[in-house]
């Protein structure tokens, strides 16, 4: 006669949970880089965060200067933005 072992219910749930958390993490992973791609391609979401989220805008742009020490991307939205509020558009 063959004797079946349970497996211990630990294992299951360690394994769940490793799969949910790494599930989890790919995600926030695809949503981080998908905010940052469009801050990084569309200067109209820039200038939303912006209006609404300074706080965002502020971090997008300390990290790229960390890392290319160009600070051209602020000056021209800084530049775009001042001249659109001089002449706003007549839409």
């Amino acid at each position: 006669m063959l004797h079946k072992n349970a497996k211990p219910g630990y294992k299951a749930v360690i394994k769940k949970t490793a799969t949910i958390l790494i599930a989890v993490e790919a995600i926030a992973f695809a949503v981080s880089y998908a905010g940052w791609y469009r801050l990084n391609t569309n200067r109209d979401f820039r200038y939303y965060i912006n209006e609404n989220y300074p706080l965002i805008l502020e971090s997008y742009y300390q990290v790229g200067e960390f890392f290319s020490s160009d600070q051209s991307i602020r000056k021209h939205d800084q530049l775009i933005w001042k001249q659109e509020k001089q002449f706003p558009s007549s839409e």
